[in-house]
């Protein structure tokens, strides 16, 4: 049986409150460490040492639930009537996502995240415009979304 929205939220924020952040090497833009991968779950540490934007992204079905150990991160959902919907999380907030959701995430420098997906990620569906349409690009579930510069600008002139 896979976890709910709520419960991958809440299975990140037990993973939080047992992290101790101060042993973190802090170089590079950077990175994501597995801390556990299971039938039910997988789970990831995020941290940016330098801001990041996933740009827009699915999570080919899987739920997830974030927490913010240290930082800031924003979320915001795919918009489709030109209305930007941007929420702020700090340390100690948590969040929570559908499988069916496509959402963006915008990291300051210094945050650190814990994830976990369920079911398990086995991709990432990462979308931008090209040539006027939206597409969606599958990817691996251990690399990082990329930037959807494209879409962001296009939502943007929506919006004025």
């Amino acid at each position: 049986m896979y976890l709910t929205p709520a419960e991958c939220a809440e299975r990140a924020r037990r993973a939080a409150a047992d992290f101790d952040t101060g042993t973190l090497p802090r170089e590079g833009p950077g990175s994501y460490l597995l801390l556990w991968a299971d039938e039910q779950s997988v789970a990831w540490l995020n941290t940016w040492w330098e801001g990041r934007d996933t740009g827009y992204h699915d999570h080919d079905g899987s739920a997830v639930g974030i927490c913010v150990l240290e930082g800031r991160v924003t979320n915001e959902g795919l918009p489709i009537d030109g209305v930007r919907r941007v929420r702020a999380y700090g340390p100690g907030e948590s969040l929570s996502l559908p499988g069916s959701g496509i959402h963006r995430m915008d990291h300051e420098a210094g945050a650190i995240t814990i994830h976990v997906y369920s079911p398990p990620l086995r991709a990432i569906g990462h979308y931008d415009v090209v040539d006027g349409l939206l597409q969606r690009v599958p990817g691996p579930p251990d690399e990082g979304s990329p930037p959807s510069p494209n879409l962001l600008k296009s939502l943007t002139f929506a919006q004025k």
